[in-house]
């Protein structure tokens, strides 16, 4: 069982991220979605494989929802 934390360092670093609070901060600040329209994990900076880590957390509600919706909040402001 993964008893792990789930926050927005671990999400960087199970995407394959660098993960350090700076390192995220320049993340989003290179990766804003200006538009609702699109959906976070259709976004075109994502890998295959990111995209579908994160697709599949929010449609399985799984224990890193909380670390995706942030990052989606995030890169929204």
């Amino acid at each position: 069982m993964d008893t792990s934390t789930h926050n927005i360092n671990t999400l960087f670093d199970q995407l394959g991220l660098p993960s350090s609070d700076r390192d995220i901060e320049r993340f989003i600040e290179t990766h804003r979605l200006f538009t609702g329209d699109i959906v976070l994990s259709e976004a075109t900076f994502w890998t295959p494989a990111q995209a579908q880590f994160l697709k599949e957390a929010l449609e399985d509600d799984s224990d890193w929802c909380e670390a995706v919706d942030e990052l989606d909040s995030r890169l929204r402001c």
